[in-house]
């Protein structure tokens, strides 16, 4: 099943996991260094928590739309190019302690939008708390 995923910079990570799992009465599905998410039944929701730097507010990252296949993706990145949206294709990326393809568009606010599936779990060290994780290449 389809879900939206939030992903937030937070500058304290076990505060924010706290905090979070208190909100939505559930723990983290996936803990690493810097860095946990959330698969939230109800309301349908990956939340994805990034750690940020000390002492600064938390800030949206990036948003996105969690799918079940690759397929899905392919999908997905035909119909947002068709409507004529700039899109960037990421195929076996390792991004956020899992292997994944995914496509990017950024919105009118230069808001960054991802359409993506996780093919397998990773256990990459430091990629998930680099600030060009989760982020297009250029």
């Amino acid at each position: 099943m389809p879900r939206a995923q939030l992903a937030l910079r937070v500058s304290d990570l076990e505060g924010s996991i706290a905090f979070y799992a208190k909100l939505f009465n559930t723990e983290p599905a996936k803990r690493r260094p810097g860095y946990a998410n959330f698969a939230i039944a109800n309301p349908p929701l990956k939340l994805v928590l990034l750690e940020g730097e000390p002492d600064q507010p938390t800030v949206m990252d990036h948003l996105g739309v969690e799918v079940t296949t690759t397929d899905e993706v392919n999908a997905a990145t035909k119909r947002l190019t068709d409507a004529g949206l700039i899109t960037l294709e990421e195929n076996d990326t390792e991004c956020c302690y899992a292997l994944q393809d995914k496509v990017w568009v950024r919105g009118p606010g230069d808001e960054r939008w991802e359409v993506y599936t996780v093919k397998a779990d990773s256990p990459q060290g430091d990629k998930a708390i680099e600030a060009a994780c989760c982020a297009p290449a250029s």
